[in-house]
């Protein structure tokens, strides 16, 4: 069990090395000796502040609670008495980042004036992209490094999108387009259009408000949000946030004792929270080598430590290792008539890549799949969601699903309204929005996640209006053509938006 002593801080203080590293946050000592060494963000971030009060530290990127999700009970030490908390036993943060120069085009033999980046009206903001080139160059290092980064060579990060590219429209002509209907339910319940704002770690790292905007964005929209498991604020935090009435989904992470999952899930479903998504496709995380290189060089070659340099501490493998203590890789389809047992709300499983596992979901009494492959963070050259998604609904109709009962959502790579209407027509309930609520968040706080939820209101009307189609329940597979869907090699025009939009992979000596 987890110490509730009273301790000072000057017994805190005497732990203050990587050997024996105790660490204050929000008046708890704890013993983070094993867990620096994976640490995500770097094992260095916990041994330089071996024996202090990290809480300034923490708290803007990580919830309250977060180390009793991770941590075994016994590593809690104690409570510190606050009187003999000094100024010297509370660890600072480091000073802001000078501000990113504006991209500047030069000529060659031609000096130019370094420009400070000044971020352009939210009203100039005229779809997803561009919200994504804002963050990009107001966000930290760390932060953009994290959200932006796939799986490996980044294959399957590029073809969530392009993906959308190889599906042409089929519009019909001379239909009575005048009022449209952009409604649609999720679960019995209307929501403004056939979007919802998916699970996303650690919101802070884009806005200090996190996960509180996008609940708050979310009910302006009229779309559910998912909460994450690995939120920036608690869950209380996050609910405290709703609007009377607000429909919250949550995400959740399998923890290997499954007496935490069971009371999380009691939590949620005593909040009123309406489905649990269980991700399926992280046993193991997969190499995010931006992430990965942007740690790496953040601590410099001055702190590469013998241990270290001798293996001691493997960074590709941090993050996989400190999830890994919460995340049960022995998930099997055996342990879905638990979760049942154990909730009534609406179980989906997250992260289902092709239509036998679909058919397999259906027939275990879950009530929906997510066709995704993790924002293309895990198994590189795995298929977009919007791919899998004709394999799939031909697999539930050859086994006679009802789908009423049954919702198939996919998410990754939307960025345009005509993405939304692609995955609708091949039979989507509707699709999940995840790096653009973050870029949107990043550039403009919550009003920016309303204005890019806006935006694609916006093109999802004309596509509706241009392709003759009255109202969501009006587009069907015959709307689209999707020959070219599955055969990777066909030509397409470039993606201005993306290709300006996208930071390529570097190898070490260009970095």
């Amino acid at each position: 069990m987890a110490s509730t002593k009273t301790i000072s801080m000057d017994e805190v203080a005497k732990h203050n090395s990587k050997a024996d590293c105790w660490v204050v946050l929000y008046g708890k000592a704890y013993d983070l000796t094993k867990f620096g060494r994976v640490h995500p963000g770097g094992a260095h971030l916990i041994y330089d502040n071996a024996g202090k009060d990290a809480t300034k530290l923490f708290d803007p990127i990580h919830p309250k609670d977060i180390m009793d999700k991770l941590l075994k009970p016994e590593l809690t030490m104690g409570v510190v008495d606050p009187s003999t908390i000094k100024d010297e036993h509370i660890a600072k943060p480091p000073a802001p980042a000078p501000k990113k120069a504006a991209p500047v085009a030069v000529a060659a033999g031609v000096t130019t004036e370094v420009v400070e980046f000044k971020k352009p009206p939210l009203s100039a903001m005229l779809n997803c992209f561009d919200f994504e080139s804002v963050a990009r160059e107001v966000m930290e290092p760390q932060g953009w490094g994290y959200y932006s980064s796939g799986g490996d060579d980044e294959i399957t990060l590029r073809d969530n999108h392009a993906a959308f590219q190889r599906i042409t429209m089929r519009p019909r002509i001379l239909v009575n387009v005048r009022e449209l209907d952009l409604t649609t339910t999720f679960f019995n319940t209307k929501v403004s259009l056939p979007i919802y704002f998916t699970a996303t770690a650690l919101a802070k790292l884009a806005n200090p408000e996190g996960e509180v905007a996008i609940v708050k964005a979310a009910a302006k929209v009229g779309v559910p949000y998912m909460l994450p498991t690995l939120s920036s604020y608690t869950l209380e935090e996050m609910l405290a946030a709703r609007t009377p009435g607000q429909d919250l989904w949550a995400q959740l992470y399998v923890n290997p004792d499954r007496s935490r999952s069971k009371e999380y899930v009691a939590k949620l479903e005593a909040a009123g929270v309406k489905a649990l998504f269980i991700t399926v496709d992280a046993p193991q995380l997969g190499r995010r080598e931006k992430d990965m290189r942007n740690k790496y060089t953040q601590q410099g070659s001055d702190v590469q430590s013998d241990d270290e340099e001798g293996g001691e501490v493997d960074r590709s493998q941090g993050a996989a290792r400190a999830i890994s203590s919460y995340i049960d890789p022995g998930l099997v389809w055996e342990d879905i008539a638990w979760f049942r047992s154990i909730t009534k709300m609406k179980i989906l499983l997250k992260g289902v890549q092709c239509g036998e596992d679909v058919v397999l979901a259906y027939k275990a009494g879950v009530d929906g799949v997510v066709l995704s492959n993790h924002g293309g963070r895990q198994l590189d050259t795995s298929r977009s969601g919007i791919e899998i998604l004709p394999e799939a609904m031909d697999a539930l109709r050859a086994a006679g699903y009802d789908k009423e009962k049954f919702s198939v959502f996919i998410d990754g790579g939307i960025r345009r309204g005509a993405d939304i209407f692609k995955a609708i027509a091949l039979g989507a309930t509707g699709v999940g929005l995840g790096r653009p609520v973050l870029y949107s968040l990043a550039s403009y706080g919550q009003k920016g996640v309303v204005r890019m939820a806006d935006l694609l209101q916006d093109e999802l009307t004309m596509v509706m209006r241009l392709s003759g189609t009255p109202a969501v329940k009006d587009i069907t597979p015959s709307h689209v053509i999707t020959r070219n869907l599955a055969d990777h090699f066909v030509p397409l025009p470039c993606d201005n938006l993306q290709s300006s939009t996208y930071q390529p992979l570097l190898p070490a000596s260009r970095i």
